[in-house]
């Protein structure tokens, strides 16, 4: 945390100096930028449409960070087809390890294992029962292949709670899978962790509020946990969430087939969980389709379903930390956004900053920025490669493969209504059943208001009652 606070110290002292007058500008430092890392435009060549002059003032006078080319955690073939500076930028970016082999080491073999293929299984009842407070049989934290935004093989961690209580209906147990809203750069962050090791300062409150977990397994159903930002923490990025939360489902319907291999498997998620549960129910179809038979419904609330809506609402204000990490995330798997940092962004990219959770990546937000200040390229949200990440990230014309309940704040000012009706429409124009829901107030107010009917809604589903659509 010392770190930490020195980093926030430097990035408030630095930050009103760099947009100071340019007349009060130290000399350029000496040295050259690291070979091989993205150089910024010349002062002909850009200019930010929201700060005139600062991108190449930040350049002038701020060096790059010293980074060292190194080996890093992942097969060396997501790297071969980039920049060397770019490559070792991206390594750099990436979150550090958390001392435990099941959330940090990349197995060697991942390729010659099937997506949902279990990798490792630890017990974890000791650590999580106290956690989730009702009564529970067992708590599995696994370890599973799953896929990358990019088609190649990766792993991804879930764990699975198993309540004490009997089934409410006959047959196979119904498993609720909650994707939870991680919202983090850091591995220490997410569920399955705070699950494995105990609560701490890292841990998220939304982890246990609203109370999904509690509540399914008091009715009897098993609660399937995915960190669905995968092992590069790759905040934000729709693909990535989307396959580590099928292929949960799948290794615990192929692991645990004797319980589960018949069981009704049903998704909530909220913010940043709807983003995996979007990703999820868009990939059915054409990633996991053996799996459609058994996926009886998704509830997603806070929609953050067009992040061109986003870039609007959430940049200059106080969501602007939050937006800034979820664009770091997305560029963990997508580094072609890299080379469009400047000095000042990769600084902070490659500080402490990139292993926090959202209480702490938050906080900058206080100081209002603009993303222009982290760019090398005029409006970058504007740009030719803002518009490809928004339109890959959308995921446009894919239709669920299961019954849709989307719900939003009707006074939401950071993740607007728009999205999620967008959704809601573009998914009835599919022919996918759905319903939607405006709930009053704003983010958090429309957790609350919103999710009593949602959870009803997916009980509904668990409980084998057909879908109505209201399309």
């Amino acid at each position: 945390m010392r770190c930490l606070r020195t980093g926030l110290l430097a990035l408030l002292v630095i930050v009103p100096l760099l947009t100071g007058p340019a007349a009060a500008a130290p000399p350029a430092p000496p040295g050259l930028p690291f070979p091989g890392l993205p150089v910024s435009p010349s002062p002909a060549n850009a200019g930010g449409a929201i700060l005139p002059g600062i991108q190449q003032f930040i350049d002038r006078v701020l060096p790059p960070p010293p980074i060292a080319q190194a080996p890093g955690p992942v097969p060396t073939e997501e790297t071969t087809d980039m920049a060397p500076g770019t490559a070792a930028l991206r390594q750099a970016v990436l979150p550090a390890p958390v001392g435990d082999p099941i959330f940090d080491l990349w197995p060697s073999n991942l390729a010659d294992f099937a997506p949902g293929a279990v990798l490792e299984v630890r017990d974890v009842t000791a650590t999580a029962a106290p956690l989730i407070v009702v009564p529970i049989r067992q708590a599995l934290l696994f370890k599973y292949r799953t896929t990358d935004a990019h088609g190649r093989p990766s792993f991804a961690t879930a764990t699975l709670v198993i309540p004490a209580t009997t089934s409410p209906v006959p047959g196979a147990r119904p498993v609720m899978v909650n994707n939870l809203p991680i919202d983090a750069l850091g591995r220490q962050c997410t569920p399955s962790y705070t699950l494995a090791h105990g609560f701490s300062p890292d841990s998220s409150l939304t982890d246990f509020v609203p109370p999904t977990t509690h509540l399914a397994a008091l009715r009897g159903y098993a609660v399937l946990i995915p960190d669905h930002e995968g092992p590069l923490m790759a905040y934000a990025e729709p693909y990535v969430a989307g396959h580590a939360v099928l292929d949960a489902v799948r290794a615990v319907r192929g692991w645990r087939a004797d319980e589960f291999g018949e069981s009704r498997f049903a998704m909530a998620g909220y913010s940043g969980g709807a983003i995996a549960t979007h990703g999820a129910v868009k990939l059915i179809e054409s990633y996991a389709p053996d799996l459609a038979p058994s996926l009886v419904g998704a509830a997603l609330g806070g929609v953050p379903a067009d992040y061109e809506i986003l870039a609007r609402s959430m940049n200059g204000n106080l969501a602007s930390g939050v937006f800034m990490a979820a664009v770091l995330g997305i560029a963990r798997e997508r580094p072609e956004i890299l080379s469009r940092m400047n000095h000042l962004a990769q600084w902070v990219a490659t500080s402490p900053m990139k292993d926090q959770c959202v209480s702490t990546f938050s906080l900058p937000g206080v100081l209002l920025l603009p993303i222009d200040i982290a760019a090398n390229i005029a409006d970058p949200l504007q740009s030719t490669l803002a518009h490809d990440i928004y339109e890959v990230t959308r995921m446009a014309g894919l239709a669920s493969a299961t019954p849709l309940y989307v719900y939003n704040g009707e006074q939401e000012f950071w993740i607007p209504a728009e999205g999620a009706r967008n959704l809601y429409y573009e998914q009835c124009s599919l022919g996918v059943p759905a319903v939607y829901r405006s709930v009053l107030g704003e983010h958090v107010v429309a957790a609350g208001l919103g999710y009593p009917e949602a959870i009803t809604w997916l009980d509904e589903r668990l409980r084998g009652l057909p879908a109505v659509s209201e399309c």
